[in-house]
């Protein structure tokens, strides 16, 4: 089946948001929501999130599925939010728990903090299905930039998260905690092993040089011959190394410290302190 997906461009943080229809009904999905964030002021706003109730409320559609590809390190998720406006069930990997017990350590949560992913409704394992009204969506696991990555193959589409980029950017890092470009070269094969023709939706794009213009989809077929860092014939060897090397140079997310709290929390702020105020951490050299 070929679903109806429909795009919604952060530039803040360089996110598409996709709602993924299916073809003949009301029935719906929403991948990787973002939740604006003002660091300077620690101020969150819902104008992101609001677009995409919006849209969904004025085309009569049913939220079956809010679906995380991964813990996203460079935006907060508005899962919680539109839960509460519009149902659905929020969805991750089963592997966020090696998340939440990585990074719970790293901000020093305490006990009250749990780390068996029991802030999600749904926790998904290579080979699992769902389905999106009479859509059927299946579930790859396909880590390297996290432990918890997932791909949404869904119809003719597959909803990648961090893993690949359009062809003329490349591959996501692998230098987060838990991460490894070995371990992303395994996952890209299984996305690669799709029909040619299937449609690639990714979470980022920050217009490679030489492109005026933002773009999120792709194909399978023009990963394998144009991607710049695994396509026509590279080899696994040569891809780590450049993922290594290139890793090495890059500078932190600048949202990573509260979108990993956040997010390891299904969206959830930390619980509110006894003035009643959620506070977020910052790891002094913890990163």
């Amino acid at each position: 089946m070929t679903p109806k997906i429909h795009s919604f461009f952060d530039e803040a943080t360089n996110t598409i948001t996709y709602v993924v229809q299916e073809p003949e009904g009301r029935a719906c999905a929403i991948v990787d929501s973002v939740l604006d964030f003002d660091y300077a002021s620690g101020r969150t706003d819902t104008r992101s999130a609001d677009a995409v109730v919006e849209f969904i409320r004025d085309a009569g559609l049913e939220v079956a599925w809010i679906l995380e590809t991964h813990v996203h390190a460079d935006h907060l998720s508005a899962a919680p939010y539109l839960q509460e406006r519009l149902g659905g069930k929020i969805g991750i990997g089963e592997k966020i728990t090696v998340v939440q017990n990585t990074f719970g350590k790293i901000f020093n949560e305490g006990t009250r903090f749990q780390r068996d992913g029991s802030q999600f409704d749904q926790l998904f394992t290579e080979g699992d299905s769902f389905h999106i009204g009479q859509l059927r969506g299946d579930v790859l696991h396909t880590p390297g930039h996290t432990p918890a990555c997932l791909t949404y193959v869904i119809g003719d589409a597959a909803f990648v998260g961090d893993t690949l980029f359009m062809p003329d950017f490349g591959t996501a890092r692998c230098d987060f905690p838990g991460g490894s470009a070995e371990t992303m070269w395994d996952s890209i094969q299984k996305i690669l092993a799709l029909p040619d023709e299937t449609r690639i939706f990714v979470c980022h794009d920050y217009k490679a040089e030489g492109r005026d213009q933002y773009a999120w989809e792709t194909t399978v077929g023009d990963q394998k011959r144009l991607n710049k860092h695994i396509g026509a014939g590279k080899s696994k060897e040569d891809f780590i190394r450049m993922r290594t090397e290139r890793d090495a140079e890059l500078a932190m997310p600048k949202l990573i410290i509260p979108s990993l709290q956040v997010n390891m929390r299904a969206g959830q702020m930390p619980e509110p302190e006894d003035n009643g105020v959620s506070y977020l951490k910052v790891p002094v050299n913890g990163l």
